[in-house]
């Protein structure tokens, strides 16, 4: 996540480079990373244990799940509903580290750990789950308290003009990044990106998280009833998992083709320089 620093009408030039991201913002960006990484890699290794999601309540190897992934002999096969997709050798079957093949969901350079063990795929995950909860509590706190969400995240209603939203998406279609003092501020898609994660995924992960203990069922059964079910809770945890990845995948395609050196020292010293004006403007 960004947080970009207060240079509303300043000029370019003599703002070049530009202290950009702040230390609360730069902290919380990287261990957020290195969290949600081990938690996602822990959680494929609990997925292993039971690679079937189902809707409900309820559910066991012979119940019908919406979502699989398996093999047949020696063939990884994943199977949504009634769609299947053979993924050898990644998803469903994977060589270990001797090189002989297993039936496993996801191969073990994506888990941790890298051998099967679902106990201490749980510790790692838990322990983690604390780290990533109280840390979004804390930096949403904070950027609330400096001005943050006001400042660099709120939606403003001319951006919810669907003619804007749509010029946005066709200047990122171009690659036609913001320059000037225009690169300091977020786009609309930004916004809605980052707006999506920090009060959407990432508590609805942790929520759904909450649901699948049982001591949180015993304690607040009503989260189980809000989600439909336990079963329902995993599936959307998987989701809300899946939602994160892809936004890491479209954050870093964004970074490569914006300037990676630009961009990734902005987060680690804070400073960044700022693009030159297109000449055609």
């Amino acid at each position: 996540m960004d947080g970009p620093a207060d240079h509303a009408g300043k000029d370019p030039a003599a703002e070049t480079p530009v202290r950009r991201h702040r230390l609360s913002t730069r902290l919380w960006h990287w261990v957020n990373a290195a969290t949600l990484a081990i938690m996602l890699m822990s959680g494929l290794m609990i997925f292993n244990a039971h690679p079937r999601l189902y809707w409900g309540q309820y559910g066991a190897n012979f119940d019908a799940p919406w979502l699989e992934i398996g093999n047949a002999g020696e063939t990884g096969v994943v199977r949504i509903g009634g769609f299947v997709l053979h993924t050898s050798g990644f998803f469903g079957t994977s060589r270990d580290a001797h090189g002989v093949m297993q039936a496993v969901a996801f191969p073990r350079w994506l888990t941790i750990p890298s051998t099967y063990s679902l106990a201490d795929a749980r510790l790692w995950h838990l322990a983690f789950a604390w780290v990533l909860a109280l840390g979004l509590a804390a930096y949403l706190l904070w950027s609330l308290a400096n001005g943050h969400l006001r400042r660099d995240l709120h939606i403003t209603r001319a951006e919810w003009s669907p003619r804007h939203i749509w010029h946005d998406v066709v200047e990122h279609l171009r690659l036609r990044f913001p320059a000037g003092l225009a690169a300091l501020r977020y786009g609309v898609l930004q916004k809605l990106a980052y707006c999506g994660v920090l009060f959407g995924l990432i508590p609805l992960a942790i929520l759904t998280g909450l649901t699948l203990s049982p001591g949180t069922n015993a304690g607040l059964p009503w989260l189980v009833e809000l989600f439909g079910g336990r079963q329902s809770a995993r599936s959307i945890h998987f989701l809300a998992a899946l939602g994160l990845v892809l936004f890491f995948v479209v954050h870093i395609a964004m970074v490569l083709l914006a300037g990676p050196v630009n961009q990734v020292r902005a987060m680690v010293t804070g400073w960044f320089r700022l693009p030159k004006e297109r000449a055609d403007g």
